[in-house]
């Protein structure tokens, strides 16, 4: 018998079904991977484990934890399971940990909520597991707050206060999705080694099939709250029994086709740019010391040709952008678009801005969630000279949204009345609505379904090759950036240290730290 074990359970939300029949079971020392995409149910099955569900939340069937059935406890039972017996992971860990608490104080706090420990000894088991999880004495103290780490270094500290009181079951809810390929295999490989070492059953959640088929043991995929397949790793890989399955197998290698070819004339053009940031004093009157995020940086995009930028977090790939964008003064060098200069951290001509859009991470947060589609889509048009107005406006707007996928009458929308694929298809269709001759995408996949992925990475490849766009597509996701990039760079503190033909790069790296990435990247192969 499982530490957990999951039978027929089902739930409702009103009169909407979230889960059909759920069954599946995780083992002490075993992970299990639960797979699929936004709103199959993956979540609010591992909230049912916990029984966090919302109001209105009808739910049926058993739900057996070491023993006792979850769903007929009490809640004062429940709480003590919870964060002793069962430990969350959860997918953003900004928003999990509280910005005015030190991260000693963090994961101190579960171990004084439950009584384990006074608090000298709580922080000695907060100073331990924070240790455990890599994040040193020497270098991360118990008195650092959340802000002054990396996003692959505060997701450590979520997952020191899930283990502080070693629990017999760990449930990670999506722990890599925003993270870079590195920072990623290493959070997936400290969660296997918390496995190994504590005994303790992994529930792992993703949407991502290359990023659990090297660390569970079993994996169930569910679509539109049903489990569809599931089974031991290998042998769901290999029989892929469900054609939702091979879809996910098919959308996770997908590979747009492109037929345009790059012309000779460049549409973009940087030199020796360096932009150096001011860090506080450390000394009354010393000077202040200078962090150079950008040093002598000089690459070209021709038109018609997409352009990938890979590199961890901090590497400068953001402040690279937003010196191009002109919203970034620099110290030193030279941005031109179509032959004109752009003069960074000032006010960059209407003709020059028009050339060039971005289309953002996060979708939702750049958009006014109080406006409609239609005006949405239209901001561009205080670029144009003799913007359209009227039944000319609304034509446009309608015309740019069936050329990303939507409909017309999504333009009388707000925008959250869509999912997360379809804000990115608004996103692109704001930034094509004015025609420009280069968009700049930042990570504008990272977040999406690789089913989503796949259709938005087609649609980019087919704009392209239709109206002979130029991107410049950065991104963590290396897979994203082989399937739809010409070219590559890699950017490390600052420089680029390696560039080429994406293939080449890809299969022949020669610096090591390129060949740390690639080599850090999941990759999803058919088991035979």
């Amino acid at each position: 018998m499982g530490l957990l074990q999951i039978k027929n359970l089902n739930l409702s939300i009103g009169d909407t079904q979230i889960l059909q029949d759920i069954s599946l079971q995780a083992e002490a020392g075993k992970i299990v991977a639960i797979i699929g995409e936004s709103g199959s149910g993956k979540s609010m099955t591992a909230y049912c484990v916990n029984r966090l569900l919302p109001r209105g939340a009808n739910v049926s069937g058993q739900v057996m934890f070491d023993g006792q059935d979850m769903l007929q406890l009490p809640e004062p039972a429940l709480c003590d399971i919870r964060g002793a017996d069962i430990g969350m992971v959860f997918q953003e860990p900004m928003t999990a940990l509280n910005p005015v608490q030190t991260i000693g104080a963090q994961v101190a706090e579960t171990v004084l909520i439950h009584g384990a420990a006074q608090k000298s000894e709580a922080l000695k088991i907060a100073r331990e597991t924070l240790n455990r999880v890599g994040l040193p004495a020497a270098e991360f103290p118990l008195s650092r707050y959340p802000h002054e780490l990396s996003g692959g270094q505060r997701q450590r500290v979520v997952i020191a206060m899930a283990i502080a009181l070693r629990p017999k079951l760990l449930i990670a809810d999506e722990p890599t999705t925003a993270l870079d390929v590195t920072t990623q295999a290493q959070i997936l490989g400290l969660l296997k080694k918390l496995v190994v070492e504590d005994g303790m059953a992994l529930l792992l959640i993703s949407h991502d099939l290359g990023v659990v088929a090297d660390i569970a043991d079993t994996i169930a995929i569910m679509r539109r709250g049903k489990v569809v397949e599931s089974g031991p790793v290998k042998q769901v890989f290999a029989e892929m029994n469900h054609p939702y399955t091979r879809a996910l197998f098919k959308a996770s290698n997908h590979v747009p086709d492109r037929a345009a070819k790059a012309q000779e004339t460049p549409i973009l053009q940087v030199s020796g740019l360096v932009r150096d940031y001011i860090l506080p004093r450390k000394s009354l009157f010393g000077a202040p010391p200078k962090l150079r995020a950008v040093n002598d940086v000089g690459f070209s995009i021709k038109r018609g040709e997409s352009l990938g930028l890979v590199g961890e977090s901090g590497c400068g790939k953001s402040t690279l952008t937003r010196a191009i964008l002109g919203l970034d003064a620099v110290q030193a060098g030279r941005i031109e678009i179509d032959g004109r200069a752009v003069t960074a951290g000032e006010k960059v001509p209407r003709e020059l801005r028009r050339k060039m859009q971005v289309v953002f991470q996060d979708p939702y947060g750049s958009f006014n969630p109080r406006h409609k589609v239609m005006r949405l889509v239209a901001e561009p048009f205080h670029l144009l000279d003799n913007a359209p107005t009227g039944s000319a406006r609304h034509q446009a707007v309608e015309k740019a949204l069936t050329e990303v996928g939507m409909l017309a009458a999504d333009a009388d929308k707000y925008i959250h009345e869509f999912s997360g694929g379809q804000r990115q298809r608004i996103a692109i269709a704001r930034a094509l609505i004015i025609k420009p001759e280069l968009i700049i995408l930042d990570e504008a996949v990272s977040a999406l379904d690789v089913s989503i992925r796949a259709q938005i990475l087609d649609l980019l490849a087919g704009l392209s090759d239709r109206l002979g766009l130029s991107y410049l597509f950065i991104s963590h996701d290396l897979s994203v950036v082989r399937a739809i990039t010409d070219r590559v760079m890699v950017m490390k503190s600052g420089k680029i240290i390696e560039t080429g033909d994406t293939e080449t790069v890809f299969t022949a790296p020669q610096h090591p730290y390129t060949k740390a990435l690639i080599a850090a990247a999941p990759v999803l192969e058919k088991t035979p």
